[in-house]
């Protein structure tokens, strides 16, 4: 018996012929949030690159120290909320490398981390024509080779190899001269150009220089307003940005190890905070994670005048470092952009609506669904559904399918119009009580 799928009645041979199709659903869901970027200057690791650092991620590989390490304080703080941290390395450094010998040792990477190596060759103690060649890493061994000359070494995680002939035994060769170099602003602009192509929630900048803040404020403004990809920048002290993209810390943060964090280094919390937080959460009142107090304490009216120049401010409360508001630098109110989008929570559902319904559209309508009334109303129910989820988790409200969206041809035989109204929902921040006492 023949059988099969069909997509038209015209089989020919007797037969049963059977289609399997899903009941129509969303395709779509919710995107996730949680994706914070940062460049660095660092003392390992490859250079000009975006490297992955996922939340409890052993570092020691890609960046040659232990998380706990005092030179990675910023990736801590990134990922103490933020799931993924989009690493880059602005400086190259010099690589430290030493000779003994035939063999030249030269550490992988640049950087100060390259001083902390040495090889030690021992003659193998089974075969006495052949050496254990032993890379050590501030004393612990990473790696050991049994080769009978330098031609056999294979290049390991640490250090490159070159040099010809035979080896020669040594208790311990240090490689030296490693330096981290210095960085400049045309890095800073050569990252920018690197985490472009990267889908990011967050960037942080954790440096005071104003022209590398002015570099990442027009690259915020480019890629939200002509490029419909949204991000936010957290830059330190920068308040006259005025745009919802960009959030500027005032001040820093005591740590409970002593550690006293700058406003340019805590960039790096506010960032991953605001890349983990969902679109249903407000950062106000959020403490600090680890934080025992803030660097820089304001008066009452300090923090009001913080406030309304559109600065993100930690204040002191009960032996923690909290948020006194989740805000951005948009203080200019317009028709279009009213009060409601300095407010992060809002940004972030708008935002999420904005990259949400890019995804879902590109990955199953654009090129697939026919433009009439039918693909149409498939598409409009993806948006509703969408929508409805959104207001099913409180990150808006008051959303009505019948009357809030539509869905039409637009000018081009090619071309869908999509209007839609959505009303953000913020959280509770102000409670106003008058007690009557009787």
């Amino acid at each position: 018996m023949a059988g099969g799928n069909f997509t038209t009645q015209n089989k020919v041979r007797p037969g049963v012929y059977v289609n399997f199709k899903s009941a129509p659903g969303a395709l779509g869901a919710l995107g996730e949030r949680g994706v914070v970027s940062l460049p660095m200057s660092l003392s390992w690791g490859q250079p000009k690159s975006i490297l992955t650092i996922e939340a409890g991620e052993d570092t020691m590989d890609k960046l040659g120290y232990p998380i706990t390490h005092p030179s990675l304080l910023l990736v801590r703080e990134a990922l103490k909320r933020a799931k993924t941290l989009l690493l880059y390395r602005l400086n190259t450094g010099t690589k430290a490398v030493v000779t003994s010998g035939n063999l030249t040792a030269t550490a992988k990477w640049g950087g100060v981390r390259g001083n902390d190596l040495s090889i030690v060759i021992q003659t193998n103690v089974d075969d006495e024509d052949k050496f254990d060649v032993k890379t050590l890493l501030s004393g612990d061994e990473v790696d050991s080779q049994t080769v009978a000359d330098i031609s056999e070494l294979v290049a390991n995680d640490w250090i490159d190899w070159s040099g010809t002939g035979s080896l020669a035994t040594t208790a311990g060769a240090p490689l030296v001269g490693g330096a981290d170099g210095t960085v400049t602003n045309q890095d800073y602009l050569d990252y920018l150009a690197a985490v472009e192509i990267h889908d990011v929630n967050t960037i942080a900048l954790p440096t005071t220089d104003n022209t590398a803040k002015a570099a990442f404020v027009s690259f915020c403004k480019r890629l939200r307003d002509d490029e419909g990809k949204k991000i936010q920048v957290v830059l330190e002290n920068y308040p006259s940005a005025d745009y919802e993209g960009v959030i500027s810390v005032k001040n820093g943060v005591i740590l409970d190890d002593g550690t006293t964090l700058t406003a340019a280094q805590a960039t790096a919390w506010v960032a991953g905070a605001t890349a983990g937080a969902q679109v249903n959460e407000s950062l106000t009142y959020a403490a600090y994670d680890g934080a025992v107090d803030v660097a820089t304490r304001y008066t009452n009216s300090q923090i009001i005048a913080a406030l309304q120049a559109g600065e993100f401010v930690f204040t002191p409360n009960n032996g923690r470092a909290i948020v006194e508001q989740d805000i951005n630098t948009l203080t200019t109110f317009t028709p279009d952009k009213g009060k409601s989008f300095s407010k992060n929570r809002v940004i972030r559902v708008l935002d999420g609506i904005n990259n949400d319904f890019i995804r879902i559209f590109s990955e199953f309508y654009l090129g697939k669904v026919p433009n009439n009334d039918d693909g149409r109303n498939l598409l409009k129910g993806e948006c509703v559904n969408y929508l409805n989820t959104l207001q099913g988790i409180a990150a808006i409200q008051n959303f009505d399918s019948q009357t809030d969206i539509t869905v039409a041809a637009g000018n081009d035989v090619d071309a869908v119009v999509i209007d839609v109204a959505v009303q953000p929902v913020d959280s509770i921040e102000k409670i106003y009580m008058t007690v009557t006492v009787q």
